[in-house]
């Protein structure tokens, strides 16, 4: 199996590190990897924003399905969950509110924008009984599970 030099491979951390942070933050990088920043640079303009994917918790007890997601900063009125052939959608955004008097940011590492997570559920849910409560920054979604017989004969024709 060929094997890269070094050389090629610091390229591609620099074009790796430019690609994340953008060229006026990558303190020093060839030629050829401000070439693929800009590339890079170009190519994100061109296409649409991407929703980012919330992060979620899904768990049983005894009676319920729980399905639990941080949505710290995030109002009710900017949540839409929803649940369609045992598929839960939640969508929203979050704002980072007033940024018109920004000059530069030194670090920018959070998401803001909108996000989107669908969630084939594990387990059948009676979906007329579903409660979804947004407290202290957590959206805690509950399902009454279905009940179903453990064994279940089949006949045989």
């Amino acid at each position: 199996m060929a094997r890269r030099n070094r050389d090629e491979d610091l390229l591609m951390e620099d074009e790796l590190t430019a690609a994340f942070l953008g060229e006026d933050d990558v303190p020093t990088q060839s030629a050829q990897a401000q070439q693929a920043t800009v590339a890079v640079a170009e190519e994100w303009d061109e296409e649409e924003t991407v929703p980012g994917q919330l992060a979620v918790d899904v768990y049983e007890t005894k009676e319920k399905l729980v399905v639990k997601a941080r949505t710290a900063g995030v109002n009710k009125s900017e949540l839409d969950v929803s649940i369609a052939d045992n598929t839960l959608s939640i969508r929203g955004t979050l704002s980072a509110g007033n940024e018109e008097d920004v000059e530069n940011y030194f670090v920018q590492e959070c998401y803001w924008g909108e996000f989107s997570r669908s969630i084939t559920l594990p387990v059948p849910v009676k979906e007329e009984e579903i409660e979804a409560v947004l407290k202290d920054g957590v959206l805690t979604i509950s399902f009454t599970k279905l009940k179903q017989d453990t064994v279940k004969k089949i006949q045989v024709l």
